[in-house]
């Protein structure tokens, strides 16, 4: 598995990508962008890396729900370790919180994926901005 180097860049794509867990179970990860695509874990394809900008984490409901975001030190979330960026923050109904910024990106590489839980199934949106870097 690949980890390119950044200085050698020679392609950046811009991405925003969606999750609406609609189950509690931990480590949701079928995120959706381009409209349709589906991109397991927003693990990155061979050769590239994921620059993690911002993931943003929207309660659609009139209660509390509960978000938890992690990453794992697989590609397959349940097969690695997830260690977590967030865990069991609570998130007022209507609200939104920004869980991750451009102050705290991070990489995503081949070996790794983003998992996402809420408390409350169908209750919280996830939504990821990321960098597609070759």
């Amino acid at each position: 598995m690949a980890n390119p180097n950044l200085i050698g860049t020679t392609t950046i794509f811009g991405n925003t990508g969606y999750l609406l867990p609609s189950v509690t179970t931990a480590g949701q990860v079928n995120w959706t962008h381009n409209g349709t695509t589906a991109l397991t874990g927003l693990t990155p394809a061979a050769g590239s890396v994921n620059k993690i900008n911002s993931i943003i984490v929207t309660n659609v409901t009139g209660t509390n729900a509960s978000l938890y975001v992690s990453i794992a030190n697989n590609p397959t979330w349940g097969s690695g370790t997830a260690y977590y960026i967030a865990y069991n923050i609570t998130v007022p109904p209507t609200s939104s919180i920004i869980v991750i910024d451009r102050t705290n990106c991070f990489y995503v590489t081949e070996n790794q994926s983003v998992g996402v839980q809420s408390g409350t199934a169908s209750a919280l949106v996830f939504v990821a901005s990321f960098e597609v870097i070759t």
